[in-house]
């Protein structure tokens, strides 16, 4: 039997859905005027510029993005035509790689964050009391801890 939302459920569904795609939206947009890279580019670059030496694993990459093997091999190969990464061989495992941020990969994340960080802050978190910020953390982290345990027994 289908357990319909109701009125209030529906209500608050919808609501987040839109507030995903309006951030979504409008965070891409300011980012890719402001600093020339797109939400993808800046989602890569992010994890690699936190990381040691500036490389990470693919298989890494695709975890922390939580993206699909072919999406990250395109991206990645659009940043490399670009300058922003590159691929590098692992000495210690012939068939290993790794994805290397470039001096240009670094510059472009470093000049774009402030802008980024500012507009994010702007449009979240400013609207917001420390209680919601909190409860926000909260309720996303409720959320994708069920999801992480529906992966674990595979529904």
């Amino acid at each position: 039997m289908t357990r319909w939302l109701d009125e209030r459920e529906q209500r608050a569904w919808r609501a987040f859905l839109r507030m995903s795609q309006e951030l979504e939206l409008r965070l891409g947009r300011e980012l890719q005027a402001e600093s020339g890279l797109s939400a993808a580019d800046y989602a890569v670059l992010v994890p690699l510029s936190e990381a040691p030496d500036g490389r990470l694993r693919p298989y890494e990459l695709q975890r922390i993005l939580v993206w699909e093997q072919s999406r990250l091999s395109h991206q990645v190969s659009r940043m490399q035509k670009r300058g922003l990464v590159r691929r590098e061989e692992c000495t210690e495992d012939g068939r290993g790689a790794f994805i290397a941020l470039t001096d240009d990969g670094r510059n472009a994340i470093e000049s774009a964050a402030p802008g980024h960080v500012e507009a994010v802050r702007r449009l979240v978190f400013d609207r917001l009391t420390q209680a919601q910020v909190a409860a926000l953390h909260q309720l996303a982290t409720r959320v994708l801890d069920g999801l992480d345990q529906a992966v674990d027994q595979g529904t």
